[in-house]
Order: structure tokens, then sequence, then C-alpha cells
């Protein structure tokens, strides 16, 4: 019975079979290889062996492929790349980004871009898991303190700064507005922050970045000095507007979906006062260079530009 080939197992036995049948001669695929003459020899004659087949037929020419030969060498070719692919890919596995990156996430995903966001990260560092927690722009801020945040969006106000505990990425500037109920028009147009503080308004969890922006025009310190009426106590922006436009109070609402339900709904925008917002991206400073949290920037930065 005829034994079965041992198939070689060496690549460097291929790449002498393959070099000698492109060259046509051993000595000039000695010096390709970087190896004598007797070493490619011997690699062939192993080769030869480990097949049972005649691969070369040496002529006053050189060394010509036989049948057997020339339809060994495009598989020979193959394994080679594979082996070559196998390698890169191993090499590529010691600087793939991985591990799990927690994304506290504020407002509408829209507003955001949450979905390009992650769309990207994807794309770019496959090898990054994702957690996504919603809230509050404070309580983004809160649990990055602890630990709990890798990364997450954040309401920054312009002229009170986080930090340098913080590395911060400015993604647009929009405008809070004040929304009043239907009918309520002649209460709020023309009127300043005064005038508005003796109206009842919709209070939010200190968390809320409507708390910190209120701060700044009610209660000690502020701008007014007042502190208005503050009928409910509201920590989601769809229950704001829906108690806006039930009738209870005042909200600071942002200027797209103040715009959106005073056209749609007859709701009421105070045309005299308005406060300036950052949505900014942020973590920890000391993370920043963490290899997910890098990631999750360079992602950030191909969708905000």
């Amino acid at each position: 019975m005829r034994r079965s080939p041992a198939l070689p197992t060496d690549p460097q036995t291929l790449r002498a079979f393959v070099t000698v049948a492109r060259e046509g001669n051993v000595s000039r695929a000695a010096l390709r290889l970087h190896l004598s003459q007797p070493a490619v020899s011997l690699q062939l004659k192993a080769l030869a062996d480990a097949t049972g087949l005649q691969l070369f037929t040496r002529t006053a020419q050189g060394m010509v492929l036989t049948r057997d030969g020339a339809s060994l060498l495009p598989l020979a070719d193959k394994a080679l790349a594979a082996l070559a692919d196998f390698g890169q890919a191993a090499a590529g596995l010691h600087t793939t980004v991985r591990g799990l990156l927690r994304i506290g996430t504020i407002l509408d995903p829209e507003f955001t871009r949450l979905g390009a966001f992650l769309k990207q990260l994807v794309e770019s560092s496959p090898q990054v898991a994702t957690e996504l927690r919603q809230g509050m722009s404070g309580d983004v801020l809160a649990q990055l303190d602890r630990g709990d945040l890798d990364v997450g969006f954040f309401l920054d106000l312009p002229d009170d700064p986080v930090g340098a505990a913080y590395a911060l990425r400015p993604l647009t500037r929009f405008t809070y507005r004040v929304l009043a109920p239907p009918g309520w028009g002649p209460q709020v147009r023309g009127k300043d922050w005064k005038a508005l503080a003796a109206l009842p308004w919709l209070a939010t969890p200190p968390a809320s970045a409507h708390h910190r922006l209120q701060r700044r025009v009610f209660g000690p310190g502020s701008l007014t000095g007042l502190e208005p009426r503050r009928v409910a106590l509201v920590d989601q922006e769809a229950s704001m507007l829906d108690l806006v436009k039930s009738g209870v109070g005042l909200s600071l609402v942002r200027d797209a979906i103040a715009m959106r339900e005073a056209q749609a709904r007859g709701l009421a925008i105070a045309d005299q006062v308005a406060l300036e917002c950052d949505l900014s991206f942020i973590c920890l400073a000391g993370r920043a260079g963490e290899p997910v949290i890098a990631a999750a920037w360079s992602a950030l930065e191909a969708v905000w530009g």
C-alpha cells in the first residue's frame, strides 16, 4: 500500500520551493533567501521526500518545475500568504483596544448624536464593549468621580467650569428658553427674570443642569436674589413638558424644543431672557490616556469634528 506523504511543517521549506520555482536557479534563490546553496538544496530534498513527489527537473538552464511541482506552487503561495496573515493578525492583537466602556448619557440620543458615536466606536474599536447609563448631567459627574463611569455627556455652564480634574470637550453651545403654558403669553413676553420670579416654576433635582442654570438667576447671590414659587419637583424632560402643557408652571427648555412646542401646541416663550449652555463630553483628566477612553475620544472627534 502506498505510504501517505508527511506534509511539510516548516515554512522555510515552502519558501525555498517557491523561490527556486520563481528564480529557476538554486544559487539565485539562495541569495534571495540569505541562505547557502547546500541549505536550499537540502530543503528541496526534504520537501520532495515529505511529499513523495519529484518537484523539479534539473536542466542546463536551471531548475524546471515538474507537472506535480507546478500543481503545488499556487498552494504553497497560498499557504505562505496565510502564514503572513496569521502573523499580522497576531501582532495586531497586541495593539487592539479591548475592554468595557461605561458611558453616561443625558437628554435625547438625537441631540447628543449617540447613535453615530456608537457606530463609529464599534467600527474603529470592535473589541470595545459599551454600557450606557442614562441620567442627569450632575449624575454623570458624580459617577465619574466614583469610578462608576468612564466617560459621559455633560451640560457645562460657560461661566461655571467644572475644574482641572476633568478632561472636557465642548461639542455644541445651545440656549435654554423659559417655556410657559398656553395662554400665558402676556405674563412672560417682555418680562425680565425678576418679573418671571413671581410666577410658579417647576423645580429640578440638584444633579440637573436646569437646577444649576436656575441658581444663576434665582436664590441668594443670583442675578435677581429672588426665590420663585416652585410648585413641583421634576427629574425628566418629558415630564417637565407635560406639566408645562397642563398649566402647572414655567420651565427651562432647550430652544429647539421650546420653538417646536410653541408652534405645535401654542405654548408661550419668554422672549427677553435666555441662558447659554454647552453640551460637552467628559472624563477624569487622569484617565484620558487609557486606551478604551482614548478610543472613545477618537470616535467622538470623528462624529463631531
